[in-house]
């Protein structure tokens, strides 16, 4: 049947398809505000998000460092992970890439050298301690009882070797050319009146070739780790001050850019630098690391 317009029914047709419109409209509005709400609630700003920081090192002997995170991560909730090395490049390569956050294991004068090597600009952000070099023997109680023609087993880094030379020759077994601090070799010994044979290795290696070798200059971390420096104290340690002048107090790097990272300073400063992290070092090393800040 035709509907005609002005007809009763057209008109009633019509009045239900403004109410429909009508209808739809305000549920469209509701779908809106409601839309409006959950957006506003979505926006609320999150807790504060779980960070974690990532540290280098090298050797296995990490107690003190290890009583540091447990404070830090009780108090924050953040996660700390130790990545452990075997060498003593492998850190600051890694640290380059990105792969981890901090590194802990080297002095102010091999970062220096690393970097003037390598071409970076890795940056200390803060002492750690410092660690003597010493000499050790499974052979002999005394370096009074070092003979001619013995061996002794050297780091073969730039740094740590030249530490290692100036520390034999204040023990009274060779002379070298130049000031502590320099850049010298075994190409600088001047005197050398036992004929020692001094044989360069990797920092990692000095403690294990004792078996052969009269002597070894060790780093402590490696003394430690090699469980030397508790069976055969050292027969001497460098004598120096664990303070700012010194090139070899021990530092955390982290890459230049990261400089004023908060959560990394904030875990150096706030819970590593602190005087519970000195009283660790005094119970765990037996005040053989020493405090550097």
């Amino acid at each position: 049947m035709e509907i005609k317009k002005g007809d009763k029914k057209w008109k009633k047709l019509g009045k239900i398809a403004l109410g429909l419109a009508l209808l739809l409209g305000l549920s469209s509005c509701g779908n809106k505000e409601e839309s409006k709400v959950t957006s506003n609630s979505n926006s609320t700003e999150n807790p504060k998000e779980k960070q974690s920081i990532k540290i280098g090192v090298v050797g296995e002997y990490n107690d003190v460092l290890n009583e540091v995170i447990k404070r830090y991560e009780e108090k924050t909730g953040n996660d700390v992970e130790l990545v452990v090395f075997s060498d003593y490049n492998q850190p600051n390569e890694v640290l380059e890439s990105g792969d981890i956050d901090l590194n802990a294991y080297q002095h102010k004068k091999f970062l220096e050298e690393f970097n003037k090597d390598h071409k970076t600009e890795l940056i200390s952000i803060g002492n750690t301690m410092l660690a003597p070099l010493g000499i050790y023997s499974k052979k002999y109680k005394s370096l009074d009882e070092v003979k001619e023609n013995d061996e002794i087993v050297i780091p073969n880094d730039a740094s740590n070797g030249a530490r290692a030379l100036f520390l034999l020759q204040d023990a009274g077994l060779i002379k070298v050319k130049g000031e502590k601090g320099d850049p010298v070799t075994v190409e600088d010994i001047k005197e050398n009146p036992k004929n020692l044979k001094i044989t360069e290795v990797d920092a990692a290696q000095t403690a294990r070739n004792l078996d052969s070798a009269a002597l070894a200059i060790v780093n402590d971390t490696f003394a430690l780790d090699s469980k030397i420096a508790t069976e055969y104290p050292a027969l001497k340690f460098e004598e120096s001050k664990a303070d700012d002048t010194n090139p070899y107090v021990n530092v955390f790097a982290a890459k230049k850019e990261r400089k004023d990272d908060k959560v990394l300073n904030d875990f150096v400063k706030n819970y590593y630098q602190t005087d519970a992290t000195k009283k660790d070092y005094e119970k765990l090393t037996g005040g053989a690391w020493i405090p550097a800040w």
